[in-house]
């Protein structure tokens, strides 16, 4: 596979979870939010360049909480107001032989290296991925004082990594923002390109809330429990 790059957004303040500090620094089973994130990629691409990109004010205080853990190697840009400028730092702080190029929400830890992988070779194939599950509730579409069923067949719930290829990205990136960029996919569409999806994870957590920590844990102490199950004696 061809070389990968990867930005991590990690720009948010975290004020919709409270807490001292902004939710990407706080501790998920012992280890920062960012940290983990970082993990993953590290894990499922060995080799990748890691760019984890930081509003100004906050990179002292992440160099420091990455002294007290083992952190995956990993660079630091500064981000921007928008999620769009972020992206467009962690662009030009990586290198310029990369590949492909994967776009991954700092507070989404929970990624497996499988999924990751199976993302990167999708976007190989068709020069992007967009990581997506079908939604299990159901949903109306408010207009007013009105409202009516949305048929959920038709929606998907989309997640990060979101992974293309990296001319593709660099080019889409050199438009002028505009507000309906909601993620990468929007403007790799707007460029005139078309996305690929394909499947994500329903343990893909995005943490926005303080209830997704006390998920997120839950998650963590099942996957450390299934990972020390061992096989009965034959």
């Amino acid at each position: 596979m061809e070389r990968v790059g990867v930005i991590i957004v990690a720009g948010g303040t975290g004020t919709r979870c409270g807490g001292a500090v902004p939710k990407q620094f706080a501790l998920l089973g012992g280890m920062p939010v960012l940290a983990r994130t970082i993990g993953c990629f590290a894990k499922a691409l060995p080799g990748a360049s890691i760019v984890v990109v930081l509003p100004a004010a906050h990179t002292a205080f992440w160099h420091n909480l990455c002294a007290r853990f083992d952190v995956a190697p990993h660079t630091v840009a500064e981000g921007g107001e928008e999620r769009f400028f972020s992206v467009r730092s962690g662009l030009a702080a990586l290198p310029g032989d990369i590949g492909l190029i994967a776009v991954q929400d700092g507070v989404r830890p929970l990624g497996t290296p499988q999924m990751i992988r199976r993302i990167a070779a999708a976007a190989a194939e068709h020069g992007s991925a967009v990581p997506v599950v079908e939604p299990a509730d159901s949903y109306r579409l408010a207009d007013g004082s009105a409202s009516h069923p949305v048929d959920r067949r038709c929606l998907r719930i989309v997640q990060t990594p979101q992974i293309f290829r990296a001319d593709l990205l660099r080019e889409a990136y050199r438009t002028d923002y505009r507000p309906q960029f909601t993620d990468d996919a929007s403007v790799v569409e707007f460029a005139g390109h078309a996305v690929h999806l394909c499947e994500g994870e329903r343990q893909n957590l995005k943490i926005t809330a303080p209830e997704d920590f006390a998920i997120a844990e839950a998650l963590l102490a099942a996957r450390e429990e299934n990972a020390y199950v061992q096989l009965p004696e034959e």
